[in-house]
């Protein structure tokens, strides 16, 4: 019974030497190896590794893609002007020796230097860009650089910023109306200059269409009185041809054209001599 108990024991004092000995690194973790206080080793690879127990100890640190939602700033343009700016960080400990030996291993240290390093490039980047540029343009090239010069200086904590983004930019009430009011302005100017634009095309249009309608016009008459004096000529011969043909019954027709059309009214009154020649031929179809 004793050696039972014995054999147990004994077991339990082995499980317990080698829990003491092992520890576990997960895929999402990073881990320092200490001996008495110095760092002799760091693991980043998941797996089983072992220590020696009451010398060895172990910290671990997450290795994931952290999230920082840094506070809303305030910043100076190169006009003296304030923008608020709301932004966020992506972040992740890539080295746990440099990350231990800079923050001691806390991340409330790391977090507040990741932000006065943002803080300081951002200052430095808005100050070289106008209210415009901030707001208009710029924005993603100041995201770029703000990532690549915060980003060397957080390696050398053992840090790495996976992206900076800002989520948005902001003016004080007192600079956003003076800056709406300038940017009517700028707006008023070029569709001020988009009218007068388009008013010179349209006189340009509206000339060249005046010019091209006299040219159709002058083209029309010389055209139409071509054709009527062709046909006043045609017309002539033909009328020389038949008075040639029958001079008699010509001036016979044309007696009765005349007829017709002073007598087309029973109200109109002709006072003419009876034997005038325009009653000829009243007096026979010969005209005598």
């Amino acid at each position: 019974m004793s050696n039972i108990k014995f054999g147990l024991v004994l077991a339990v004092f082995l499980g317990l030497i080698v829990w003491m000995s092992t520890y576990v690194v997960h895929e999402r973790e990073l881990a320092i190896k200490f001996k008495l206080g110095e760092i002799v080793e760091t693991v980043d690879e998941p797996g089983l590794n072992w220590k020696i127990p009451l010398i060895n100890n172990v910290r671990k640190f997450d290795s994931r893609v952290l999230t920082l939602d840094t506070p809303s700033e305030r910043f100076l343009t190169s006009e003296k002007k304030n923008v608020i700016v709301d932004s966020f960080v992506k972040w992740r400990i890539f080295n746990p020796r440099d990350y231990y030996t800079s923050t001691q291993g806390d991340e409330r240290i790391a977090v507040s230097r990741i932000v006065s390093i943002l803080n300081n490039e951002m200052k430095g980047q808005f100050g070289s860009k106008t209210i415009h540029e901030v707001i208009s343009g710029e924005r993603s090239a100041i995201m770029q650089a703000v990532n690549e010069n915060a980003g060397k200086k957080t390696r050398d904590m053992g840090i790495e910023l996976v992206d900076v983004r800002i989520k948005k930019v902001e003016l004080p009430a007192n600079v956003s109306n003076s800056v709406f009011l300038r940017m009517i302005k700028e707006r008023a100017t070029v569709a001020k200059a988009f009218r007068s634009a388009g008013e010179e095309q349209a006189k340009g249009i509206r000339a060249n269409a005046d010019r091209q309608r006299t040219e159709v016009l002058a083209e029309a008459y010389r055209k139409s009185e071509e054709i009527r004096g062709d046909g006043d000529a045609t017309a002539s011969k033909t009328y020389a041809i038949a008075f040639g043909a029958d001079k008699d019954f010509y001036s016979f027709t044309r007696s009765l054209t005349a007829y017709k059309n002073s007598f087309k009214n029973s109200s109109d009154i002709l006072v003419l001599n009876p034997e005038s020649e325009f009653f000829k031929f009243f007096k026979g179809s010969a005209g005598k």
